[in-house]
């Protein structure tokens, strides 16, 4: 009879640990799914990185479709006068999401595991904003979507359009044959001036102090004015060098801090 008591125990023990053993995969299946379902929609007051990024709690996002100049992008404006177009989109984005609450929908990731999304603001969808006004462009290699939005800002000379200014996707690879856009009025002198290092004087503002370099091994990394080896970075050298307004915003890009 205690044999028998002791085997009905050893079946209770292992029916207990097989439900709990299945009760952990259900809930570990159920807080996948939960997870999936608010990386594809969700929504909060964001944090505005630079044109086209965001950080809404935790999650960077990538507004789809566009493309805007970086933080450390030199434009010529209406006159023809140097012009941090960078800083001047990522303040205009900021400025018209006012502190408000963003809705997006992500539809996937990019190569820097930031989500790619198509975010609205009380009903306005912001990627195509930012392209209507100039201070993107339509990202084609990706999508056509915002194509006639780019068209009516570059018919209206608005943002980017007023002036002259390099293409987001080719200033971060600019060379010689690099195509300047912009304005009928482009100066003569637009080339030489834009497809200079974005560091060849001083950080494009005195906000973005940051310096990125890549190394021998092809790291992409970023040096706070702090760090024992900032100095020491010659920003004229180009080579994938460039200016950062936040670490954040060098995260974003795919560039990692300096250890020292």
């Amino acid at each position: 009879m205690l044999r028998s008591a002791l085997r009905h125990v050893g079946d209770l023990r292992q029916f207990v640990q097989k439900t709990a053993l299945c009760t952990l995969i259900s809930f570990s299946v159920t807080q996948i799914d939960l997870s999936s379902a608010r990386a594809t929609e969700f929504s909060g007051v964001p944090r505005v990185v630079d044109g086209d990024t965001l950080v809404i709690a935790a999650l960077k996002v990538r507004l789809d479709g566009i493309d805007a100049p970086e933080t450390d992008q030199i434009c010529l404006d209406a006159n023809g006068a140097r012009w941090t177009c960078g800083i001047e989109a990522r303040n205009q984005l900021e400025a018209h999401i006012a502190r408000r609450a963003v809705s997006c929908v992500s539809n996937g990731t990019d190569v820097y595991h930031r989500l790619l999304a198509t975010c609205s603001v009380a009903g306005e969808n912001l990627n195509e904003w930012a392209v209507k006004e100039g201070w993107a462009l339509a990202y084609v290699k990706y999508s056509t979507v915002y194509v006639n939005a780019e068209k009516a800002a570059r018919s209206g000379k608005r943002g980017l359009w007023r002036g002259a200014f390099i293409a987001p996707w080719d200033w971060r690879h600019r060379n010689s044959k690099t195509v300047i856009l912009g304005a009928l009025s482009v100066p003569v002198s637009a080339q030489q001036i834009l497809l200079a290092p974005s560091g060849d004087e001083r950080a494009p503002s005195t906000e973005c102090l940051i310096k990125g370099n890549v190394n021998r091994n092809g790291e992409r990394i970023y040096h706070m004015p702090s760090q024992k080896y900032y100095a020491t970075i010659d920003m004229s050298k180009g080579g994938g060098r460039r200016w950062f307004c936040t670490p954040e915003e060098a995260e974003a890009a795919g560039w990692r801090r300096a250890t020292r």
